[in-house]
């Protein structure tokens, strides 16, 4: 018994790591496994505390539980079925291909990464580049919905910032669910969007297999009471202009959706700028009639790089105002008994509409195309007043000297980027610019509360 074995000094350190990895794996991580789970909920339980609507349990199950749950669903499993027969592949394949489809849709939720990183981020960018804005009753709006409900933010998409304001401006509401597209597919951050929540949604044509994997996904989300904060419009607008709402997603929802369970609420949010930063790029695959995005990463480090030193240097000014308005939220139960998803698509594009926030250079740039010749600057400023609905209470407040200042400071932007002229006679549109300026006037063509001066 107290013999000296020798050992080879590889083989004890083997012996060693095999010992230490066996104490850790069955003593040691389990209590700090427990240990760290412990402050995530008492964490957890604090934020829901101050949230409208408290973070859904849904989005606290682990990812790979997730990705089980998914992938054995009986209409997955189905499907799998059926497309093994269709395309004559073993059953296996067909079953990997779903798993491929359910790690890609399904993300990892960090209540750390959402609050403790990506609403201060948002909050500390939103801000830095915008006066940011909202609508009075967004609040109140998000207050009357029940608490049993399914909250659904659906939105226009004017710019990739879309993400960041409705992000800050939604943080005392709750955690968002986003579906993005390919753009957030790129590692790593791909690892961020998830950690935030978002979930991927392909816009190309992925097959039968892909769509259900991704709808029994948004079904069971939405079946949880997870809020979800989606862009219909299936990508940005190239024109300005708010596009018809696509219905897939609807479909998703409706397609399993059981009236007499959980109530869904569509909460129309319209979102607009005073400078749209990718709007260049934007108007490029306007004219070219593509979707082809295509900025130069040496023009984006370029203007980075040269607002950054304006930062640092005290020179810089903000891109103006942004917006985001809630519009009144929409019962799904109490709107369309027969469930009909060309109305409700319709209902909803009607109601962010109506909502559109009317800001200084959209309504400057509205009242400027519709004059022919020259226009001084005292009238221009007195037409877009005219223009404003006399319910309009976003920006102004009935406030006629903060009027006056946001819409110099506008005309200001405006000047500075070669959108407009002026001389002697007035202000005037730079011919070569004025696509630019239909870009920020369009976004008021979809609001029926707008309407054209005749000056």
């Amino acid at each position: 018994m107290m013999q000296t074995i020798e050992l080879p000094i590889w083989l004890f350190a083997l012996i060693l790591l095999f010992a230490t990895f066996t104490a850790l794996t069955h003593l040691l991580l389990p209590s700090v496994r427990w240990f760290f789970r412990r402050r995530l909920e008492k964490a957890v339980a604090r934020i829901n505390r101050r949230l409208t609507r408290p973070i859904n349990p849904f989005k606290l199950v682990k990812r790979y539980d997730m990705i089980q749950r998914l992938i054995y669903d009986p209409q997955v499993a189905q499907a799998i079925s059926d497309h093994a027969n269709i395309n004559e592949i073993p059953e296996n394949v067909a079953f990997e291909q779903a798993r491929s489809y359910a790690r890609e849709i399904v993300p990892g939720f960090s209540a750390f990464a959402y609050f403790g990183i990506g609403i201060r981020a948002a909050r500390w960018l939103a801000t830095a580049l915008y006066n940011v804005h909202t609508g009075l009753q967004n609040d109140e709006y998000i207050r009357r919905i029940p608490s049993d409900a399914t909250v659904v933010f659906v939105m226009n998409h004017r710019s990739n910032m879309d993400y960041v304001l409705v992000t800050y401006l939604a943080a005392q509401a709750s955690a968002l669910s986003y579906a993005v597209g390919e753009w957030a597919r790129v590692w790593p951050l791909s690892r961020l969007i998830k950690s935030m929540g978002a979930y991927f949604v392909s816009h190309k044509s992925e097959g039968t297999l892909y769509r259900k994997v991704l709808a029994r996904y948004v079904q069971m989300a939405t079946h949880a009471g997870v809020t979800q904060a989606v862009f219909p419009e299936g990508g940005l607008t190239v024109d300005g202009k708010l596009k018809p709402l696509k219905m897939g997603f609807l479909s998703y929802i409706l397609g399993n959706y059981d009236p007499n369970e959980r109530d869904i609420f569509f909460v129309p949010v319209a979102i607009n700028y005073d400078w749209v930063l990718e709007d260049r790029v934007l108007i490029a695959a306007s004219q070219r009639g593509d979707r082809r995005f295509k900025a130069k990463i040496s023009v984006i480090m370029t203007f980075t790089l040269t607002k950054l030193w304006e930062k640092l240097s005290g020179r810089f000014t903000k891109f103006g105002s942004a917006a985001v308005v809630f519009g009144e939220p929409m019962s799904l139960r109490a709107f369309e008994p027969q469930l009909q998803i060309e109305p409700l698509a319709i209902e909803l594009e009607a109601r962010i509409k109506d909502v559109m926030p009317l800001l200084p250079v959209p309504l400057l740039a509205k009242v400027i195309l519709s004059v022919e010749g020259p226009i001084l600057q005292e009238r221009l400023v007195k037409a877009s007043r005219e223009m404003l609905p006399r319910d309009h209470s976003l920006l102004f407040k009935e406030n006629e000297e903060l009027f006056y200042s946001q819409m110099t400071e506008a005309l200001s932007q405006m000047l500075s980027r070669g959108m407009i002229s002026d001389n002697n006679d007035g202000v005037i549109v730079v011919d070569e610019n004025r696509d630019l300026l239909q870009f920020y006037a369009n976004s008021l063509d979809s609001s029926d509360r707008a309407k054209v001066i005749k000056v």
